[in-house]
């Protein structure tokens, strides 16, 4: 073992994954589980969950007949081996082994354990990280950590899932929950390992650990992923241990994976959250980054991850992004991997490039993040990039971003508080009513109208230093003072009195939201006023298309029945590219950047209060 002294760099030198048997398809999936012969409700959710996930094939350490291969200690053991093989080394050479799973083969010993007495190899140090996807990342720090400081000169980190056995149909019921549901059609059984040493490796090219972050939000958050207890999360006498038996916690579905998936919109809020703190302390540059793999479950999370981002102007051009979730499945803790692995293999990282890692966990919301850089073989430290920015930021670029991110938390803020708006809940749980959808547009109508007016004003108080913000103004306004009658003919095609949507008076809070926009527009350069467009904006080119299609596929609407929101869902993302052109120009004036902050706190928080009137007018 080392001497410990100074603080080493790391170097990610080998990467491999196992994933058992051949790909199966999502017919074979139903097969392998007992599923096959379901119909009904049973089927139909299945189909739905399929359909949104992206997921093409999947792996199982499941026989035809639906019995187990493999442990899930053999798995990682598998990717374990793969990996040491690659660098040509033992498993008597590594001094740490760090393990990431879900849920491992016992209760007692830890995981790791299990692992190294499969493995073998001489005495060395283990660690067992408990969780769910992001444990395999908390593997990884685990390993880079101790190598930085010289603790151990080869450290392997893995993650390992066999879930497959819990997901057979004789441990679900007849009657299927959802919560359930949407995971066992989603999660998929895999390991990946990766071997971590002082210096890059002389045979090939190795990835620079530059920095590892892990953070949890669960004292902000209720459970959204469990295991173990009935209902919605764990209480005193409500866990699997405090059943008379084992039994009786199975027959009450306590042991069952479950997933809330009402939680899951709040998780990538939180997590840009984060995404714009590592931009805001410099150690992350978008710009500088060449590939993005980012664990997500299901293939429609990654268009909500794009959107976050592209409204917080921190996006990554979306070529530069990897997933092999249509070809691998969610593998939970080895995800992340899982996609390394197959980046490693197939040569996709070239010197100087840079790799970011991202996890979220859903479990009780945690999130991962790492950056690597590829290095060329025997690199030596004087000569390798700065594992920060590739190139310093213009004062001009930083102002812009220190901005975006402020207001990135702002958004975050503002959908946390949404969550909890009682009609937004509905529509995004699939209970709205056709009643909740006409009152929408009945609320929303006023506000548009008043939005024209005050857009306006705020155009005609702007001075010369400001004339582009002034001409932006008068053509946004030109664009939307119609926008009201695509509210009212959506209105009418639902089935209500136009006269109605007419004569509503505002709620309280529109009173509220409408009075501050016409104070802040009639103030002398109204700039702070990007702040409320950028809440405004942001919550038509990110939330409006989804409730649309949810209105349309929940209440049975028609296209002419959405327009305005499907309108705004694609209009406001031009909006948007127009709006951060505005807020480059304004960012670089201290000043100007404060306001538009604090307009932005104020107009979200008198957005969610009109939107929770809706229900007490």
């Amino acid at each position: 073992m080392p001497t410990p002294s100074v603080t080493r760099t790391a170097y990610v030198t080998a990467c491999a994954a196992y994933l058992p048997g051949n790909p199966l398809d999502n017919n074979e999936i139903a097969v392998r589980l007992g599923a096959a012969a379901t119909t009904g409700s049973a089927a139909a959710m299945r189909a739905r969950i399929l359909a949104a996930n992206g997921i093409r094939t999947r792996h199982f350490a499941l026989d035809s007949a639906g019995q187990p291969t493999m442990l899930n200690e053999e798995l990682a053991a598998e990717a374990v081996g793969r990996t040491i093989k690659d660098r040509g080394l033992t498993v008597s050479d590594i001094g740490l082994l760090a393990t990431g799973t879900s849920q491992g083969d016992l209760l007692v010993p830890g995981f790791a354990s299990m692992v190294h007495g499969r493995v073998g190899g001489g005495s060395m140090e283990l660690l067992s990280a408990g969780g769910v996807c992001a444990s395999g990342m908390a593997a990884l720090n685990a390993a880079v950590r101790a190598v930085r400081l010289g603790e151990h000169d080869a450290a392997v980190a893995a993650g390992s899932e066999l879930v497959s056995r819990a997901l057979r149909q004789s441990r679900y019921a007849d009657r299927p929950a959802f919560d359930a549901e949407f995971l066992r059609w989603t999660l998929s059984d895999g390991a990946g390992a990766v071997l971590v040493e002082p210096r890059p490796r002389p045979d090939r090219p190795s990835l620079r650990v530059d920095w590892v972050r892990l953070v949890s939000h669960a004292h902000e958050h209720p459970v959204c992923m469990v295991a173990g207890a009935a209902g919605d999360g764990p209480s005193t006498g409500n866990t699997w241990w405090d059943q008379p038996t084992a039994a009786t916690a199975d027959a009450a579905g306590m042991l069952r994976l479950r997933q809330d998936v009402r939680l899951l919109p709040r998780l990538f809020p939180a997590g840009l959250t984060e995404f714009a703190a590592l931009v805001e302390s410099g150690q992350l540059d978008p710009a500088g980054i060449d590939h993005v793999l980012c664990h997500f479950s299901a293939e429609h999370f990654r268009g909500r991850i794009f959107d976050l981002l592209r409204g917080a102007g921190m996006m990554i051009d979306e070529s530069r992004w990897f997933s092999n979730l249509a070809s691998a499945g969610n593998t939970g803790a080895a995800s992340i991997y899982v996609a390394l692995a197959e980046c490693w293999e197939s040569g996709r990282f070239k010197p100087g490039e840079r790799v970011l890692l991202i996890v979220p966990e859903s479990g009780r919301f945690s999130f991962a993040f790492a950056q690597l850089t590829c290095v060329a073989p025997e690199t030596t430290d004087s000569t390798l990039p700065r594992p920060a920015a590739a190139s310093p930021r213009s004062p001009v670029a930083s102002a812009e971003t220190a901005l975006l991110g402020e207001l990135a938390q702002v958004w975050a803020d503002f959908e946390r508080a949404l969550h909890d708006v009682p009609i937004v809940a509905r529509i995004e749980s699939g209970n709205a009513t056709l009643e909740d959808y006409r009152k929408l547009l009945v609320h929303l109508r006023q506000q548009v109208i008043e939005g024209g007016r005050w857009i306006s004003r705020a155009a005609s108080n702007f001075s010369a230093p400001w004339f582009e913000l002034r001409s932006a103004a008068i053509r946004h306004a030109a664009e939307e003072h119609r926008d009201f009658l695509l509210l009212e003919q959506d209105f009418v095609a639902c089935g209500g009195e136009l006269e109605r949507i007419r004569s509503a008076p505002k709620n309280v809070g529109s009173e509220a939201l409408s009075a501050y926009m016409f104070q802040q527009a009639s103030l002398p350069d109204p700039v702070d006023l990007l702040g409320a467009m950028f809440v405004i904006e942001g919550l038509g080119s990110r939330k409006a298309t989804g409730w649309a299609q949810r209105l349309r596929d929940d209440l049975g609407l028609r296209e002419d029945q959405t327009r305005f929101l499907t309108y705004h869902g694609a209009a406001d993302d031009e909006h948007i590219a127009m709006l951060h052109e505005a807020l480059r120009l304004a960012a670089a004036d201290p000043t100007a950047r404060a306001a538009i902050v604090r307009t932005a706190r104020v107009v979200a928080r008198l957005y969610a209060f009109q939107l929770a009137e809706i229900d007490h007018d």
